[in-house]
């Protein structure tokens, strides 16, 4: 059995084996390029231009970006030593991302680190209890997990050619542990004994169970594994101790209470098992209805304000990479840990399950003469010690979820009228984000304090996962001054957006395939030896303010998603999940603190929005 509490092994992501399909990609797909050292250092010039307060603090970060990149300074020495390091490493980023990034990240991964998707309803054909719902996903997980596995699942990608697909490793029979020496690690099971994997971790009323989701190889039909679920629910009327919220702390404390709960062989046992679980379904006593509530519950789970308890959480355990999340009105989702495996992997298993689970044609199995055994509670051994545990994460992560607020828009029109306007979905659903930021800040009389951030995928290369497209441009700049200045024509105004948008497909396509900015200047700086002072550049002002990103957005698609999203990254700034897949509307959800004017923020999205089509509309009709 692996180490539940370290040291972190040295080879512990190469001990994930690959999926057989795609191991060939190791060969195939080119390694992430180290960019050249004048090109970022000129695209980083321009993008901290507009983000400048004043001509004399951009003069003065130029000066020392010059300086950086000049003979005499220390950028081509550094610059030296990345080529180095790339030369000698399959992938220059990857270790440096996985640990900065991520598994030494100390803060909760509940909010600030995890994200959520919510699914639509039950198709009609299937019968709508929690127990059918849950069964549901379980089957269709463990067909694409046996797809996946068996090399039957085809790889992402767009017609210029396939995507990476080695993060697919860390979907099924794995979990992240919480490291006692300031770094986690993820630990995969697949291979160790594959005949004793495919079980399933059930979690009703803080109890865990272990559901054998496959037996003699077979995957459980629905009606079998509805059965099963459904006994779990009749067999748990009553509160158990919550030690899955223990994963929702502070991952120091996290790790000291993980250790103390493996020193016990049962409890070291349960964790083992839990770990090498295909995935996690927990059922939840929630029944959110509206959007905003569907979102929550999957986000943080229920919380209770009399007690300042977080229930929810409880009945999780958020170091799963898939954890399956039913309420007991049937409504459904995933929350997702994304340390190893962005959220584009999940999303598309998800899709594909629903996809497969809406059509009556899908395979449900067929129950076998024999019953499946039944499923086997898992009850720790809770002393004193974890019980003051449970109680100070309860009431730790209740701070933290309470300390939220989350809005949701939906937009009258989507993406058959915008690209009816010849324009591209992302840049658009950008552009409103830039005017309806813009215009926020100018009604409180605030300056723009940090960048925005937009993930484009680099999985073109092999083991790529994010650059940064740094949204703000003098272009965007420009066309949303002029939206709001009544002296420009209303044909300016759409030629100034036109330009914009523009800017950003360049930025989009430049930053998948790894030509960004923040990547290459974080890789320069670790290569710093110790004693070395660092570069005047990276604690420019103007720098520093240009990552901080008060905006952080993304997007995803599928339509079985109505709600999606996850945490803002800084405090005084907004998480914005947008979906611009849907032929009838734009998806928002925007996520902040609490002292920050969320709805507000919002209020400007929708209005943004109507404005942007107003313009387009307007210039069609002109044309006619």
């Amino acid at each position: 059995m692996p180490s539940l509490t370290g040291p972190r092994p040295v080879d512990w992501k190469s001990a994930a084996p690959p999926i057989p399909n795609f191991a060939p990609q190791h060969d195939s797909l080119p390694r992430l390029p180290v960019p050249n050292l004048t090109d970022t250092l000129k695209r980083l010039k321009t993008s901290l231009f507009p983000l400048a307060h004043s001509e004399a603090e951009f003069a003065d970060a130029a000066k020392k970006i010059d300086a950086f990149g000049s003979h005499a300074g220390s950028g081509n020495l550094l610059q030296s030593r990345l080529l180095q390091r790339a030369n000698e490493r399959e992938h220059w980023l990857e270790e440096w991302w996985d640990n900065l990034g991520y598994l030494g990240y100390r803060d909760s991964v509940v909010v600030n680190v995890s994200y959520y998707y919510g699914f639509d309803g039950q198709p009609a054909h299937l019968a709508q209890s929690p127990a059918a719902r849950a069964a549901g996903l379980a089957r269709g997980a463990l067909v694409f997990r046996q797809k996946l596995l068996s090399g039957q699942v085809s790889p992402d990608g767009t017609k210029e050619g396939q995507f990476c697909m080695d993060t697919y490793r860390w979907m099924f029979d794995c979990c992240r542990i919480p490291g006692l020496q300031g770094l986690d690690w993820s630990i995969s099971h697949t291979g160790f004994k594959a005949d004793e994997l495919g079980h399933i971790i059930i979690v009703r009323r803080n109890r865990f169970w272990k559901l054998k989701g496959i037996v003699n190889r077979r995957i459980l039909s629905m009606t079998e594994l509805e059965k099963q679920i459904q006994y779990i629910y009749d067999s748990t009327t009553e509160e158990y101790p919550g030690v899955g919220v223990l994963t929702a702390s502070n991952r120091d404390v996290w790790a000291k209470d993980h250790a103390h709960l493996a020193a016990n062989p049962h409890n070291a046992s349960i964790l083992h098992t839990i770990h090498s679980s295909a995935f996690l379904i927990s059922l939840d006593t929630d029944t959110p209805t509206s959007p905003i509530d569907h979102s929550r519950s999957l986000w943080h789970g229920s919380l209770s304000p009399s007690t300042s308890d977080a229930p929810g959480l409880k009945n999780r355990w958020v170091d799963k990479p898939v954890e399956f999340i039913i309420f007991d009105n049937a409504r459904a989702g995933l929350l997702g840990e994304h340390s190893v495996m962005d959220g584009t992997p999940t999303a598309r298993m998800c899709d594909e399950v629903l996809d497969w689970l809406a059509d009556p044609a899908f395979d449900l199995g067929v129950p076998s003469a024999i019953p499946p055994p039944e499923p086997e509670p898992l009850d720790f051994v809770v002393d004193d010690t974890t019980r003051t545990a449970i109680d100070k994460a309860s009431k730790a992560a209740y701070e933290l979820a309470d300390s939220q607020s989350l809005s949701y828009h939906l937009t009258s029109y989507g993406k058959a009228a915008i690209k009816a306007f010849r324009v591209s979905p992302d840049s658009w659903a950008q552009m409103i984000i830039q005017l309806a930021y813009a215009r926020f800040l100018r009604a409180r009389g605030l300056n723009r304090e940090g960048g925005t951030y937009e993930a484009a995928t680099t999985r073109k290369y092999w083991k790529g996962r994010t650059e940064t497209i740094r949204v703000v441009t003098s272009q965007s700049d420009a066309f949303v001054s002029a939206m709001d200045n009544p002296h420009i024509s209303h044909e300016d105004r759409k030629q100034l957006f036109d330009a914009a948008a523009k800017a950003h497909i360049v930025l989009a396509k430049t930053a998948g395939i790894g030509e960004g900015v923040d990547r290459h200047m974080l890789g320069l700086k670790l290569c710093l030896k110790e004693g070395e002072p660092v570069p005047e550049l990276y604690n420019d002002p103007l720098y520093k303010r240009s990552g901080n990103w008060v905006l952080s957005t993304s997007a995803v698609f599928s339509d079985h998603f109505p709600v999606y999203g996850w945490g803002e990254v800084v405090p005084e700034g907004f998480g914005v999940a947008y979906m611009t897949g849907y032929d009838d509307r734009l998806q928002y959800t925007v996520t902040s603190r609490k002292e920050m004017p969320n709805q507000e923020f919002m209020d400007e999205i929708a209005k943004a929005a109507v404005d942007l089509y107003d313009l387009h509309a307007g210039q069609l009709k002109s044309m006619l």
